[in-house]
């Protein structure tokens, strides 16, 4: 058994440098590690040739799933197939700066059975087509330093940059109800929260690099939104969205919400899609969203 196995997640992405980059690390700080990489059935020709190539590393596999398990049911299968007494799940548009350290986070485990590292962004826009995720990122850096995290600790879980002891990790693993983006990681906090499972945040960030073009990004955001309503209450609490229409629905608001939203949805679309979206407008949009594919549901 290796003392970590680092496991990459991915679909339709080329995760080539981010593995060189771990390799080197893992050598340079003298760490037993495994590298495996879960290609969640890709469909591009050339993310599946480059990825698969790696595995000619020493220390590398690539798991090639035949179908498409979605994101939380990948992830759980690398754990099952990795060999490390420790998890390190990365996603695949990580890019690892200098002072990032796989011996922190060993040290750590230490304390806790879980440990987050963090992530952050650009301090410029290196797409600008992607305003609106980027305005959002960026405003969410500003609450990611490990002081603030360590707050609320189980709140602020994310499996972007996640280290996790294998044996804590198979007895709770990711809601398989998560086949889409979204929730997946609150989901686990929750769970570890439940168990009074120990977990810390340390300042060990990864730079994020996947920033889509708004239209795919609100895409993205809908298709969160769509998980949580078939979530069914398992978030308990833990998102703001349904909180907020928790509270309408109190007052009796939810209906004059959701015609608002169908009468003004086309505005609001045309301010998240443009150069200069409102991270405001955004959170109505989210709100008015949800609202109506719930109220759908119900009926």
């Amino acid at each position: 058994m290796c003392k970590l196995s680092i496991l990459i997640p991915t679909y339709n992405y080329i995760v080539t440098q981010l593995v060189n980059d771990l390799l080197a690390l893992s050598q340079k700080e003298q760490v037993d590690t495994e590298i495996i990489i879960g290609d969640d059935a890709s469909t591009e020709a050339d993310c599946i040739q480059q990825n698969q190539a790696l595995e000619r590393l020493p220390h590398v596999r690539v798991i090639q799933n035949e179908h498409n398990l979605g994101r939380a049911e990948n992830r759980n299968r690398l754990a099952q197939e990795c060999q490390g007494e420790w998890i390190l799940f990365i996603d695949s548009d990580a890019q690892v700066p200098p002072e990032f350290s796989l011996v922190s986070y060993l040290e750590e485990g230490k304390r806790s059975e879980v440990v987050c590292g963090g992530l952050y962004h650009p301090a410029t826009n290196p797409m600008p087509e992607a305003s609106l995720r980027f305005k959002y990122e960026r405003r969410a850096d500003q609450r990611r330093s490990a002081d603030i995290r360590n707050k609320t600790p189980y709140q602020h879980l994310t499996t972007f940059n996640i280290f996790v002891r294998r044996s804590t990790f198979l007895q709770i693993q990711f809601d398989k109800d998560c086949k889409e983006y979204g929730y997946e990681d609150a989901l686990f906090g929750a769970e570890l929260k439940k168990r009074n499972i120990s977990i810390s945040h340390i300042d060990n960030p990864l730079l994020h690099l996947g920033l889509e073009p708004n239209a795919i990004y609100l895409e993205k955001a809908e298709t969160a939104l769509r998980t949580l309503v078939g979530l069914q209450g398992k978030m308990q609490g833990l998102s703001h969205v349904e909180n907020a229409a928790h509270r309408l629905q109190q007052f009796h608001l939810a209906a004059i919400c959701k015609d608002s939203f169908r009468l003004f949805s086309p505005l609001l679309r045309k301010n998240l899609l443009s150069d200069h979206p409102s991270l405001f407008l955004f959170s109505l949009y989210k709100l008015g969203y949800y609202l109506n594919i719930k109220g759908s549901k119900e009926r």
